[in-house]
């Protein structure tokens, strides 16, 4: 029976996990061992950070709410408490859009919520 190496498979293994740490610095980029630990660590960077996006973004869209209803002299937290009690759905990145992009809009949204 011929002796069979690896040399192939391994390699084909070290060129795939290289390739996907190429901008990565110094050995982390060159050294299969470290390339590995870097490229394992970099999932889990991107796994945390696509939920903390979600994350910024809510706060980002509530920041921009309350800064067009307090142009209308209403905080935040009354808007959000008058739009549910009058049933209106309308979702914090909507909103933001609307006080940012179509002020007009945002002002009729706000006076149908407060009054």
């Amino acid at each position: 029976m011929p002796r069979v190496t690896k040399s192939l498979t391994a390699r084909s293994k070290h060129k795939k996990v290289l390739s996907s740490t190429k901008g990565h610095y110094g050995a982390r980029s060159r050294l299969f061992k470290t390339a590995k630990q870097s490229k394992i660590k970099a999932l889990q960077y991107a796994f945390r950070d696509r939920k903390n996006k979600k994350r910024s973004l809510r706060a980002l869209w509530i920041s921009r709410i309350n800064a067009g209803s307090r142009e209308m002299s209403i905080p935040y937290s009354r808007l959000i408490r008058s739009l549910d009690e009058k049933n209106i759905i309308l979702n914090r990145k909507i909103l933001s859009d609307l006080a940012v992009s179509d002020n007009s809009t945002f002002r009729k949204v706000v006076d149908i919520a407060v009054n």
